[in-house]
């Protein structure tokens, strides 16, 4: 399978929203759509009005289709629009996804390897939060974030989500 990375445009926010829907799992949930994430406004500020000045990221795009099947995203969530990974001021957080048919193909690292190359010119650090049973915490880990002591919350179905935060 081959693929290219290149840097999310504000043409991108459509595929944003299904990236966010994966990374919010709502997919597991059951019944739940797209339109859910749209609609929820803790997630939606995550995508809504992709590209402005502290936005980026990249997608990963099938060379045979065209077809992008990953994301990886930056944005900087500051006052009442703070995010569930919030920090500081001067720390975006991170969203990532990659669609369920392409997982463990070494995207996500690619991915990451883009974003955090780019995003060490622009920040101190980047923050991320991520359900504690998510198999990509082994990931995150191996890139250098670090689980923020006392971060653990309960998330909005119960389970139990971390915060990470990786320093440059």
């Amino acid at each position: 399978m081959d693929y290219f990375i290149r840097p999310l445009t504000q043409e991108d926010e459509a595929f944003l929203w299904q990236m966010l829907y994966e990374a919010a799992h709502l997919i597991e949930e059951g019944n739940l759509t797209v339109q859910d994430a749209i609609n929820n406004p803790d997630l939606a500020k995550y995508v809504k009005d992709w590209g402005g000045k502290d936005d980026s990221g990249f997608v990963a795009i099938l060379e045979s289709s065209n077809q992008p099947v990953g994301a990886a995203w930056l944005r900087l969530l500051i006052g009442e629009n703070k995010g569930y990974d919030y920090v500081d001021d001067q720390t975006p957080e991170l969203a990532i996804a990659i669609l369920s048919q392409y997982r463990n193909k070494g995207i996500g690292t690619q991915l990451l390897t883009h974003l955090l190359t780019n995003a060490k010119t622009s920040y101190p650090s980047i923050s991320l939060s991520t359900r504690a049973t998510n198999p990509a915490v082994g990931l995150y880990k191996r890139f250098g974030w670090e689980v923020i002591a006392n971060s653990e919350t309960t998330n909005r179905v119960g389970g139990v989500s971390l915060k990470m935060k990786i320093d440059f």
